[in-house]
């Protein structure tokens, strides 16, 4: 499956007034770096991959639709996945793209 082509456009425009952002297809998504590091990605498997770091990884499964990022069958620490039907309102993907940059 590809990437959300409508998903990933909605990302970049919350990007637009964020310095230093680029894009770069990646494992069939398109990822979304700041300052070199991925932030988001548009999932090849839909949905939303964000960095939120080891830290806050835990609260934010505990505390929302948010569910552990696997590739291959294995967690990807600091990761989590988000399914494009948490994402539909652009509040809701505001925020979790804000995670994904102030995690960078």
């Amino acid at each position: 499956m590809a990437y959300d082509v409508e998903l990933a456009e909605r990302v970049r425009r919350l990007l637009v007034d964020i310095p230093d952002v680029r894009e770069q297809a990646m494992f069939g998504g398109l990822g979304f770096l700041v300052g070199g590091r991925m932030a988001v990605a548009a999932s090849s498997h839909g949905g939303l991959m964000v960095r939120v770091g080891a830290e806050s990884a835990e609260e934010l499964l505990a505390t929302t639709a948010a569910e552990p990022m696997q590739m291959k069958g294995r967690d990807i620490r600091g990761w989590l996945h988000i399914d494009g039907d948490q994402l539909r309102s652009r509040p809701h993907l505001a925020a979790w793209v804000a995670i994904g940059v102030d995690a960078v």
